[in-house]
C-alpha cells in the first residue's frame, strides 16, 4: 500500500512539475490512528522548489490523489504546516493478512538488498583466560541474531570467533595454573579464581608456563564452545590468533607497511607511524614490542587483512566490547593504508551490563575471579531469557538486568510475556482440532469480518513487520526486532481477551467471523515464528 501511495504521489509531483521518484516520497505512519493510516511531507519538501506556499501545494495533491481512484483510499487531507495525511479502508489491513498467509513463514518479511554480498561477523571473541563471563558473552546474542537478520535479508553470513591463543595473557595463565599446581603465590597480574585451581588439578603437562597457558586456554576454549551452544550461537569459524603469527602473515602485513613507508623501528620496537603519517591517529602506535611480541593491534591488523585481502570478504563487521573502543580509529586507518576501503569495515561497540539482584550490583573481573559466568546464567535464567533480554536494548546502550523481576513468571516479566502469546496461540490451535473444527480456505473467508479495534490493532503490528526487518538488518539493530514482538505480544493478548475466537458451536450464525479470526491467529503464529528464529529464540507451545 505504501508502494502505491509513492507511486501516486510521484506522478502528481511530476504533473506539478517535479521530477521525482517513487522512492523519493518519504511515507510515515502517524503515531495517532485519527490522523490516517499513511502521512507524507512531500509538500513540506517541494513547496520551495515550486514556488509555491506547503499548505497550498499539500490542498493541490489532496485534490489529486482523492479522484487518483486507488484501492483502498476513503479520504486525504491536509494537517499541520502542509502534511497530507491518507485514510485507509480496513480492506488494505486484510489485504496484509493474505500476504503474511500466502507468503508464510519462508517468504514473509524476507528480503535480497544483501545481494549474497559475503560478510564475516566476528563476536564475542572472549580471550580463553577464563570461563565466558555476562560481561564478555552478554552480546553473544546480538551477533547471532544479527547474522540471522542480516542472512533473511540477503547477506551470506559467515559468522567468527577469534581465539588469543598466544601471548602475554596465555603465558600469565599458564603462570597462574602452574602457582596453584605446586601450592606458591600466584602472580599479581595473573588469574584467580576457583576454575584456575580445577585446571591445576588437571594438568600434568610440562612446568612451562607456555605450555600450561596453551592447555588450560584450549580448555576453556572447549567449555566456552559448550556454553555458546546452550544459548544456540555456533560459529562457521574458531579462528586461531596464534596460526597468524605462525603462518608469518604479521610479518608480511608489517612488510607491506614498511615498503608504503609507514612503519619505523624505535628504541628496539616496530611502530606504525598511523599519526606521524597523516592517517587520522592521535599518536603512533606499537606493532610489535621491543620483546619480540606482538601488540593486539599487530594481531588485529594481520588478522583482518587475511579477512579482507586473503579470505576476500566483501564487509567485515566486528562486535567489541566497550574496553577495545580504543582500538577502533587505529584497526581503520591501519586498513585505510593496506588499501581496504574502510566503509566495508563495521566496528559495532556493545556497552556494559549490570546485574541487580535484591537491590544490589557489582562489577564483574575475570582476572580477580569475582564474575558471573554466562553459564550460571544460563542455568538460573535459561537460554531463551538470557537471548531474548541481550536483545532488548540497543548495542550502544549501557543496560541493567533485574535478577528478581526475570525470575518471576509473571506479565511483568518480558520474557514470559511474550512467549505467553505464543502458548496462547498454540493453546487455540489445540482446542480447535479437539473440536474438530475445520479452517476452511482464506479464500473462501470474509475477511471483512475482521473490524474490531483490537482486530485492526494486531493487523497493524503484521504490517510493520517487513519494514522491521529492513531496519533491524540497515541499522544492525536486532533488538527492534525484539521490540516488534513485544508489542505483537501486547496486541495479541487484548485481542485474545476481547474477542471470542472458537464458538462452542461452529454451525452458529458468527461462524464466519470465527473462521476469520482464526486465519488472524494464523497470521500471528506465522510471524512469531519468523521473530523467534531471528531472534534465535524457542517458541513454546505451552507454558
Amino acid at each position: 500500500m505504501r508502494e502505491d501511495l509513492q507511486r501516486s504521489i510521484a506522478t502528481v509531483l511530476s504533473e506539478l512539475g517535479v521530477d521525482a521518484a517513487p522512492s523519493d516520497v518519504v511515507m510515515e505512519r502517524p503515531l495517532r490512528i485519527e490522523h490516517g493510516d499513511w502521512s507524507t511531507n512531500a509538500a513540506l519538501v517541494y513547496a520551495k522548489l515550486l514556488g509555491r506556499k506547503p499548505r497550498d501545494l499539500a490542498s493541490e495533491i489532496c485534490d489529486k490523489m482523492a479522484g487518483s481512484g486507488l484501492r483502498h483510499l476513503e479520504r486525504v487531507e491536509v494537517a499541520g504546516p502542509g502534511f497530507v495525511n491518507f485514510h485507509l479502508s480496513i480492506g488494505w489491513l486484510h489485504d496484509i493478512l493474505l500476504d503474511v498467509i500466502s507468503k508464510g513463514e519462508e517468504g514473509y518479511a524476507r528480503f535480497d538488498f544483501g545481494a549474497s554480498e559475503r560478510v564475516n561477523l566476528e563476536f564475542v571473541s572472549a580471550n580463553p583466560t577464563g570461563p565466558i563471563h555476562v560481561g564478555n558473552g552478554w552480546w553473544g546474542a546480538y551477533g547471532d541474531s544479527l547474522g540471522r537478520v542480516m542472512a533473511r535479508c540477503g547477506y551470506a553470513v559467515h559468522r567468527e570467533y577469534y581465539v588469543n591463543d598466544t601471548g602475554r595473557q596465555v603465558r600469565m595463565l599458564g603462570e597462574s595454573v602452574l602457582a596453584r599446581k605446586f601450592d606458591s603465590e600466584v602472580p599479581d597480574d595473573g588469574y584467580q579464581g576457583e576454575y584456575v585451581s580445577q585446571l591445576a588439578k588437571s594438568y600434568s603437562g610440562h612446568a612451562d608456563a607456555m605450555v600450561a597457558g596453551k592447555w588450560a586456554s584450549e580448555m576453556i576454549l572447549e567449555e566456552i564452545k559448550e556454553t555458546l551452544a546452550s544459548i544456540g550461537i555456533e560459529y562457521d569459524a574458531w579462528f586461531s590468533q596464534a596460526s597468524i603469527e605462525e603462518s608469518g602473515a604479521l610479518d608480511e602485513t608489517i612488510d607491506e607497511l614498511r615498503v608504503k613507508g609507514l612503519v619505523e623501528e624505535r628504541d628496539g620496537a616496530t611502530w606504525f607511524m598511523s599519526h606521524t603519517a597523516g592517517l587520522g591517529d592521535s599518536r603512533d602506535r606499537v606493532l610489535v614490542r621491543s620483546d619480540g611480541t606482538p601488540t593486539y593491534l599487530g594481531g588485529d591488523l594481520a588478522y583482518h587483512r587475511n579477512k579482507f585481502l586473503v579470505r576476500g570478504f566483501d564487509r567485515v563487521v566486528d562486535i567489541f566490547g566497550a574496553d577495545h573502543q580504543g582500538q577502533v580509529a587505529s584497526l581503520k586507518c591501519g586498513m585505510d593504508a593496506l588499501g581496504v576501503d574502510t566503509s566495508r569495515l563495521e566496528i559495532l561497540i556493545g556497552q556494559m551490563i549490570s546485574l541487580v539482584e535484591g537491590g544490589k550490583s557489582g562489577k564483574m573481573s575475570k582476572r580477580l575471579g569475582n564474575f558471573v559466568s554466562l553459564d550460571e546464567l544460563i542455568k538460573d535464567l535459561g537460554s531463551d531469557a538470557v537471548r531474548l533480554l541481550a536483545l532488548m536494548g540497543s548495542l550502544d546502550q549501557a543496560s541493567t538486568l533485574d535478577l528478581d523481576v526475570v525470575r518471576s513468571q509473571s506479565m511483568e516479566n518480558p520474557v514470559y510475556y511474550i512467549q505467553y502469546a505464543y502458548a496462547r496461540i498454540c493453546s487455540l490451535e489445540r482446542v480447535r482440532e479437539e473440536r474438530s473444527i475445520e479452517r476452511v480456505p482464506i479464500e473462501n473467508v470474509d475477511l471483512d469480518m475482521l473490524s474490531h479495534p483490537r482486530e485492526l490493532e494486531l493487523l497493524r503490528v503484521l504490517e510493520t513487520m517487513p519494514d522491521t526487518v529492513r531496519e533491524a538488518c540497515e541499522e544492525r539493530a536486532p533488538h527492534k526486532v525484539t521490540a516488534w514482538v513485544r508489542k505483537l505480544a501486547a496486541a495479541f493478548h487484548g485481542f485474545y481477551h476481547d474477542c471470542p475466537i472458537l464458538f462452542q458451536d461452529p454451525d452458529q450464525d458468527d461462524s464466519a467471523l470465527m473462521q476469520a479470526r482464526l486465519w488472524l491467529v494464523e497470521a500471528c503464529r506465522t510471524t512469531s515464528t519468523i521473530a523467534f528464529s531471528l531472534l534465535g529464540v524457542s517458541a513454546p507451545e505451552r507454558m
